[in-house]
């Protein structure tokens, strides 16, 4: 399986029940491969930032030993709506 975009855009989707997932493959920006996730999920409410990073990290378990860097934003839909407003 080939790590991409749409590949862990599905799959967070999926298995957070996210209803807004971005993925930037910034692999171009450096030496290996690379990525950059806004994650919003109302699984993440009630939970702390380490907490809503280690469920986005355990979704990928078996894709994060091939990422070289991994840059994650998590948001719960009520923060999210905020962070559009701005």
């Amino acid at each position: 399986m080939e790590l991409s975009a749409d590949y862990l855009r599905e799959k967070l989707r999926r298995d957070l029940e996210a209803e807004h997932v971005e993925v930037e493959d910034t692999t171009l920006n450096r030496c290996a491969t690379s990525f950059r996730v806004l994650v919003v999920s109302a699984k993440f409410e009630g939970k702390p930032l380490l907490q809503r990073h280690r469920l986005v990290n355990e979704c990928l378990a078996e894709e994060l030993p091939r990422i070289h860097a991994f840059e994650q934003k998590t948001l719960t839909p009520e923060q999210w709506t905020r962070e559009r407003r701005k």
